[in-house]
């Protein structure tokens, strides 16, 4: 039976990486020739935003249909990555602060996953929030990496329930519009775990969201 399921399982993920794979190709097309088409330029950007939109949503399917673990582990410099991952949230026009020791943290991880949780958190909280805060340290035995944000929050009861793939608040936290497929926070999460850390939210004193993401070193 054990077998079975996971057979069943496994098909299904296959199944899902290959349609996304597949509309992917699609929408790159359509890209293409919608940089080459001419007259109503509004009416061309609104189907590249959409396009766009649905191109970032096919990326969160395939990240959750085939997992990351694939990658291979690193010494990462957590300032380098931490950057990239700030100057990449900034571009929403939120305010994106790094705050970091002077003295560089390396740690071995699979940087393309972990940045993609990163990415994920951050993608979050711009929707939401103005201002966003970025600090992380290192001790001995863990790398602490803080987001929080001055956004509306997550309702106490509901921190553990987002985690869960596909789940939407219904709180003024998920009443902006844009890209959402439930996926982000699950497949932070998932990555964070299986780097042997853990993820955590609360109240921030910024009056929004915390995340807490821990892993060893």
């Amino acid at each position: 039976m054990r077998d079975r399921i996971e057979r069943q399982m496994e098909q299904r993920t296959t199944m899902l990486a290959g349609v996304s794979h597949d509309l992917r190709t699609i929408l790159t097309r359509f890209k293409l020739q919608l940089a080459m088409a001419e007259g109503d330029v509004k009416g061309v950007e609104e189907m590249r935003a959409d396009v766009d939109e649905m191109q970032a949503m096919l990326e969160d399917y395939m990240a959750f249909a085939k997992g990351d673990s694939s990658e291979e582990a690193s010494r990462v410099n957590i300032r380098q990555m931490l950057r990239e991952c700030r100057k990449q949230a900034a571009h929403s026009g939120k305010a994106v602060t790094l705050k970091m020791p002077d003295e560089n943290i390396t740690v071995s991880l699979r940087r393309h996953a972990f940045k993609r949780a990163i990415d994920n958190v951050l993608s979050n909280a711009v929707r939401f929030a103005d201002n966003i805060v970025i600090t992380a340290r290192r001790s001995k035995r863990f790398l602490t990496i803080v987001i929080d944000d001055d956004g509306p929050g997550i309702p106490a009861d509901q921190r553990e329930e987002v985690f869960r793939p596909f789940y939407r608040l219904d709180t003024a936290r998920q009443q902006e519009t844009g890209t959402n497929t439930g996926l982000g926070l699950s497949i932070a999460r998932d990555i964070i775990r299986s780097h042997g850390g853990e993820i955590k939210l609360s109240e921030s004193r910024r009056g929004g969201l915390r995340v807490v993401i821990r892993v060893p070193v």
